[in-house]
C-alpha cells in the first residue's frame, strides 16, 4: 500500500493534519469524549492510538486499523498506592460500553517509577507530570499526546515535533538510553505497517 506524500513540513500544518486525522477516527474520539467527562488530573491519550491513527491516514488504511488499545494517562501524586490507581482504572472502565471497556488502559504517571524496572527492565526516574513522560518514549515518532479540551479543541504535545511521525520514521529517542525493548517494538510496528522506515541506533 503506497504511502501518501507528506502534506507539509510546517509544524502548524502537521499539527492541524494530526488533529484532522484524530477527528476522523470515531473510536479515538469516543475515548477522548468519555475521558474528558471524567475530569482526570493532567490527562492525555498517548501512544499507539494516536500515532497509529496518523499512519493509517498516511497509508490509506481505515482509521481504526491495527489499534489494539487506548492508553489513558493521568498524573496524581497525592496517593501513590496501587489501590488509589485501581479506583481510577475501575472508574474509567465503567464509563465505557463493552465494545471499548477492555481496550482502554489507564495508568497514573506519578506511580510509573515504582514498577517500570520490574516490568520492562530499564531504570525510570520519577515524573513531575504527564507531559514529561511523553519525552521518554522510545522513539520521537511515538512521542505525542492529545487531550480533548472543554471547548472541544484538541491540544497536542509533541516534544520532538511531528516530522518523524508523518514520515513514518522510527529512530531511537536521542535523550534516553536505547530501550531494551527496541527491537521488539520495531518488529511489531513494522509487521502492521511495513511502510515504516527504521533508522538504526547510532545512524
Amino acid at each position: 500500500m503506497a504511502q501518501h506524500p507528506t502534506p507539509s513540513q510546517s509544524p502548524d500544518r502537521l499539527t492541524a493534519d494530526l488533529i484532522q486525522h484524530v477527528r476522523a477516527n470515531p473510536e479515538l474520539m469516543r475515548v477522548l469524549r468519555v475521558v474528558r467527562s471524567l475530569r482526570l488530573p493532567d490527562w492525555r491519550i498517548v501512544a499507539g492510538a494516536v500515532y497509529q491513527t496518523v499512519w493509517n491516514a498516511r497509508t490509506g488504511r481505515q482509521p481504526t486499523y491495527g489499534i489494539k488499545d487506548f492508553d489513558v494517562v493521568y498524573f496524581d501524586g497525592s496517593d501513590l498506592s496501587w489501590d488509589a490507581e485501581d479506583v481510577v482504572i475501575r472508574r474509567v472502565q465503567a464509563a465505557f460500553d463493552a465494545a471499548l471497556r477492555d481496550r482502554v488502559e489507564v495508568r497514573n504517571q506519578a506511580r510509573v517509577h515504582l514498577w517500570f524496572k520490574d516490568h520492562f527492565g530499564d531504570d525510570y526516574a520519577p515524573l513531575p507530570d504527564t507531559d514529561t513522560m511523553i519525552t521518554r518514549f522510545v522513539s520521537p515518532a511515538f512521542a505525542v499526546g492529545i487531550r480533548l479540551e472543554p471547548d472541544d479543541e484538541i491540544s497536542v504535545f509533541a516534544p520532538f515535533g511531528l516530522e518523524d511521525l508523518f514520515a513514518m520514521k522510527l529512530r531511537p529517542n536521542p535523550h534516553r538510553p536505547l530501550s531494551s525493548a527496541w527491537d521488539s517494538v520495531v518488529a511489531k510496528a513494522c509487521a502492521r505497517w511495513p511502510e515504516i522506515e527504521v533508522i538504526k541506533p547510532g545512524a
